[in-house]
């Protein structure tokens, strides 16, 4: 299934999707998106590094398996398995995975940069 296919599409099931490879132990996979709502799955590796970035757009991240360090501007913390961070707009953020996990983050708006 190509990124228009899930553009306003309701209803889709896990195993239609693919896994997009990052490299350096991440890969992501695009769910259902509108132009003001994206949901990312992200998988991690022991290790692996979400380095620190920034953007326009409003993210929550929930940890769905896991362990990590999360730095959100001059905070750090480390989040389990059904904890949440919030990263405002423009504010640098970053995850290193203590544990090999899965994040859930939704956008507003949608991340056209990941399509």
């Amino acid at each position: 299934m190509n990124f228009k296919d899930l553009a306003n599409k309701t209803l889709i099931s896990d195993n239609d999707l693919d896994w997009q490879e990052l490299g350096a132990g991440i890969k992501r996979k695009v769910m259902p998106f509108d132009d003001h709502l994206m949901l990312v799955k992200v998988e991690f590796e022991k290790d692996a590094i979400g380095s620190l970035h920034n953007h326009p757009h409003l993210q929550l991240s929930y940890v769905a398996k896991g362990s990590f360090e999360v730095t959100i501007g001059d905070e750090k913390k480390i989040l389990n398995e059904g904890d949440v961070f919030f990263a405002p707009s423009n504010v640098f953020h970053g995850v290193v995975c203590l544990e090999a996990g899965l994040l859930i983050d939704i956008f507003n708006p949608h991340r056209e940069d990941f399509l």
